[in-house]
C-alpha cells in the first residue's frame, strides 16, 4: 500500500508503507521498531539527514561558493549526530558548554565550530578557547571583556563575530522572535551600541573581529525578513568601514527556515532561502561597495525536523459527551514541550494502521501531570484503542533538546534507520539514570 500523500511533505523521504499497513521509516517497520526498542521512541532518517545537508550546501554554495552551513546544534545534537554532520562538511553551531562538549566527544574539527549563547561563562569561553573554536560569537559587553582576558592568558588571538540586533520583526511567534530591539540576543544597530561593540572588538589584542551575526528567529516562512536583515547588516558594516576601518570578512545570515509541519502548511523550498539571502546580500555588498563576504547560515529545525518521527503507544480514553474526547499517549510534555510552550501545531498517524480512514475527532493528551500537557487538539483520526502506536512526525527538532525529566519520566531512546537497519545511539533513561546526581 501507500502512503497518504498529504503526509509525504511532513514524513521523511523514505517513508513507506508495508502490505500490512505499517508504516516504515529507512525501510524499517515503525511497529516493529516500538515493540524492540518501546515507547515514546524517537526515530531519524539518516538519509533525510544527509541529503538534507548536501541540498543546503548545495544550493547557497551554487549562488555563492564562499559560502558556510553550519548546523544549530540546539535543535537535536548527540555524538552520532556531530560525527553524521562533521561527514557531510558542515560547521556546528554550538551554545553552551555542553554542546562543546558533545562536540569535543564527536571529535568534530573544531575550526568548523561557532561558539554561540547570550550568557557565555568564564569557564565556557575557556572551554571553547582551549577546544580551539574556529569562531566565537560575542553577544555583548561583558563577555567580550571574559574573552579577551582568557585569550591573553592564552597568548592567543581568537577570531569573533559579533551579533547585532537589526531591529526586524520575522513574523514568527514572540517567544522565538530573536532579531527585534526588544530581545534578549545581540547588540541593538539602533541604539548606536553596536557600533561601540565594533570599537571596543577592534581595540581588544585577543581578539580578532572578522565579521557580523544576525539571527531574527525561528520557523519564519518569509523570506523578506532575511532579506531586511542582510540589507540592515551590510549597511552596518559599510558604515563601520568608512568611520572605522572594518573589514568585514564574515557576514553569519543566521538560520530559522521553516519546515512543514501540517498538510495545508507548506514551507518555503531550500533553494527558495538561498535565492533570498545570497541575491541580498550580493545586491547590498554592490550597493555599499563591499567585496562579497564568506557566507555562513545556520540551519538546525530545517535539517534535523522532518528527518525525526516520534512513536507514542496509545493507552487511556476519556470521552466527555459533547465536549471532547481524550487519547492519552505513553509521552508527552517531558520529551515534547513545543505544544505547550508555545502552541506549536502537529498532526499525527496510526503507525500501525495507515488505511484506518477518519473516523473521530480526538484530542492527543500527554502523561504527565499538567492541563496543558497536549500533544494535538482536534486529531481526525481512525478509532485509536489502547496498544495502537501513534506516530508525530516532524519531531526532530527540539523536541529531544527540550526534553525533561518531569514527574520522574525517562527521556526516550533516539534510533538512526537507514536501508533496513536500526542503529541505537541514544539508549532509553533508566531509574538509576535519575538519581545518579544524587548525593
Amino acid at each position: 500500500m501507500s502512503l497518504d500523500p498529504a503526509f509525504v511533505p511532513i514524513l521523511p523521504r523514505t517513508a513507506g508503507a508495508t502490505p500490512e499497513g505499517h508504516l516504515t521509516i529507512g525501510g524499517c517497520d515503525a511497529v516493529d521498531l516500538a515493540r524492540e526498542f518501546g515507547t515514546p521512541l524517537y526515530v531519524f532518517d539518516e538519509v533525510e539527514l544527509r541529503e538534507g545537508c548536501r541540498e543546503w550546501l548545495g544550493e547557497f554554495r551554487s549562488r555563492h561558493d564562499e559560502t558556510t552551513v553550519t548546523y544549530a546544534a540546539k535543535a537535536y545534537l548527540g555524538r552520532a549526530l556531530a560525527r553524521l554532520m562533521a561527514e557531510e562538511g558542515l560547521g556546528l553551531d554550538v551554545a553552551s558548554g555542553g554542546e562543546l562538549a558533545i562536540a569535543c566527544a564527536a571529535e568534530f574539527p573544531m575550526e568548523r565550530v561557532y561558539f554561540h549563547g547570550n550568557n557565555k561563562s568564564a569557564q565556557e569561553l575557556w572551554e571553547g578557547l582551549a577546544a580551539g573554536v574556529g569562531h566565537v560569537v560575542i553577544d555583548n559587553f561583558h563577555e567580550a571583556v571574559l574573552l579577551n582576558d582568557a585569550a591573553g592568558d592564552l597568548k592567543r588571538r581568537q577570531p569573533v563575530l559579533l551579533r547585532v540586533s537589526p531591529n526586524i520583526d520575522p513574523h514568527t511567534h514572540e517567544y522565538i522572535t530573536t532579531g527585534a530591539l526588544d530581545s534578549k540576543f545581540g547588540i541593538a544597530i539602533a541604539t548606536g551600541q553596536a557600533e561601540e561593540a565594533v570599537l571596543s572588538l577592534m581595540a581588544s589584542p585577543g581578539l580578532e573581529l572578522v565579521g557580523l551575526h544576525a539571527h531574527i528567529g525561528s520557523q519564519i516562512f518569509e523570506t523578506e525578513p532575511h532579506q531586511q536583515a542582510c540589507r540592515t547588516v551590510l549597511e552596518f558594516a559599510a558604515r563601520m568601514k568608512e568611520r572605522h576601518g572594518f573589514t568585514l570578512q564574515v557576514l553569519s545570515a543566521g538560520g530559522g527556515f521553516a519546515i512543514q509541519y501540517l498538510r495545508d502548511a507548506p514551507a518555503p523550498a531550500r533553494a527558495v532561502y538561498a535565492e533570498a539571502i545570497v541575491s541580498a546580500v550580493k545586491e547590498g555588498c554592490t550597493a555599499h561597495g563591499l567585496p562579497l563576504p564568506r557566507l555562513t547560515v545556520e540551519p538546525g529545525r530545517s535539517l534535523a525536523g522532518r528527518a525525526g518521527v516520534a512513536l507514542y503507544g496509545v493507552g487511556a480514553r476519556k470521552e466527555i459527551p459533547g465536549v471532547r474526547t481524550y487519547v492519552t499517549v505513553d509521552g508527552g510534555m517531558a520529551d515534547n514541550i513545543r505544544p505547550a510552550l508555545y502552541g506549536a501545531a502537529y498532526e499525527a498517524l496510526v503507525a500501525n494502521r495507515l488505511e484506518g480512514g477518519t473516523s473521530e475527532r480526538v484530542t492527543i493528551a500527554g502523561k504527565y501531570c499538567e492541563s496543558g500537557d497536549v500533544l494535538i487538539r482536534d486529531a481526525d483520526l481512525p478509532r485509536l484503542w489502547a496498544g495502537d502506536i501513534l506516530a508525530i512526525p516532524g519531531a526532530g527538532a527540539y523536541c529531544l533538546s527540550m526534553a525533561s525529566n518531569y514527574n520522574g519520566s525517562l527521556k526516550p531512546a533516539v534510533l538512526f534507520v537507514k536501508d533496513g537497519q536500526a542503529r541505537l545511539v541514544r539508549r532509553r533513561e533508566t531509574y538509576d539514570d535519575l538519581m545518579r546526581c544524587d548525593v
